[in-house]
């Protein structure tokens, strides 16, 4: 494989509602193929006055171009996560360029739990529950049951199911963050 094939993978970002509050977390881990890169790695961020969440999975170079165009839509629409969203959505479909970016956003405000990818989706979840990356099904299968069976509160529910989803895949560490609003 040409060094230019190799592809920055794995990770695992979760989002939940929960009790009144909002919780994304990410793990720090960066590998390239089979090798450990970073370990701290910050895949998570605050937008719009703090009002947004946002993490991404994939590629880290594509991930930080989509940051980019997603924060010009969220000011665009003043704020509106779902418009902004749909329309970054439909534009990453459209473009040229931003077709060929391999990421996942997952997106949180008080109101909406998101997923956005590049074929033109913008999935909104049933249960407040949103899970992206190599880690993602086992961070998402634990904090439903986590929110179902325990009286843990959003941060803690992120912080837990992060945690069994480093236990299980390998792209996936312990070197947890968590932004709440």
């Amino acid at each position: 494989m040409t060094e230019s094939n190799q592809r920055f993978k794995g990770t695992t970002i979760l989002g939940i509602k929960h009790k009144d509050k909002v919780a994304l977390g990410g793990d720090g881990q960066v590998s390239l193929e089979n090798t450990i890169i970073k370990q701290n790695a910050r895949k998570l961020r605050r937008l719009y006055n703090n009002l947004i969440l946002a993490g991404f999975a994939g590629s880290s170079a594509d991930a930080f171009a989509l940051f980019d165009r997603f924060e010009a839509k969220i000011e665009e629409f003043h704020g509106n996560l779902y418009r902004a969203s749909v329309e970054l959505a439909k534009e990453w479909r459209m473009d040229k360029y931003l077709r060929r970016l391999e990421a996942l956003l997952a997106v949180m405000d008080n109101e909406h739990a998101l997923i956005i990818s590049g074929n033109g989706d913008v999935i909104e979840s049933e249960d407040g529950i949103v899970a992206i990356g190599s880690g993602g099904p086992y961070a998402l299968a634990a904090a439903r049951a986590l929110k179902e069976f325990s009286d843990l509160d959003a941060r803690e529910i992120v912080k837990k199911s992060l945690e069994i989803a480093a236990s299980i895949c390998i792209f996936t560490n312990d070197k947890i963050v968590i932004e709440e609003l």
